[in-house]
């Protein structure tokens, strides 16, 4: 993996860092009038297209402020629809093979309401996306190699 979240790992200093391309994007990751995740779409394109090594996202992925979700007009629960949003995540980067870093909101509905932020609890993550998929508290310290 490209990143590590333990600072006794042995560096070594005497070889220059190979550039990485890192994408970073924040929620919310629907439009304000519908929870179709539209803007999550159009970002897994971006992904697809410049491939980048390591694709860093920051929730809400399910806004508590949104309308539909504060005035309990979702059809599902919203458990459901948070774990879709990660599904939807991980399969739309596993073909640019990019390194996916997760980290929560205090919006995340489905998520603690606490300061710091537990990572998110993902138990049904595939065996074969664990390896790429970085599931982060809020904050958290990340080096990337």
């Amino acid at each position: 993996p490209l990143f590590s979240q333990n600072p006794f790992l042995p560096q070594n200093s005497f070889l220059p860092p190979e550039q990485r391309m890192v994408l970073v994007a924040c929620g919310p990751f629907t439009p304000s009038d519908g929870v179709a995740f539209e803007p999550l779409s159009d970002l897994l394109e971006v992904v697809a297209r410049d491939r980048p090594d390591v694709c860093i996202l920051f929730g809400p992925f399910l806004d508590a402020k949104h309308e539909q979700v504060e005035s309990c007009q979702l059809l599902s629960s919203f458990s459901d629809v948070f774990r879709l949003c990660l599904r939807t995540i991980i399969e739309g980067t596993k073909s640019a093979g990019s390194q996916l870093v997760l980290v929560p909101s205090l919006r995340d509905v489905s998520h603690d309401f606490v300061y710091p932020q537990p990572p998110f609890l993902f138990p049904d993550l595939p065996k074969e996306d664990r390896a790429r998929v970085l599931l982060v508290p809020e904050p958290c310290t990340l080096d990337i190699d």
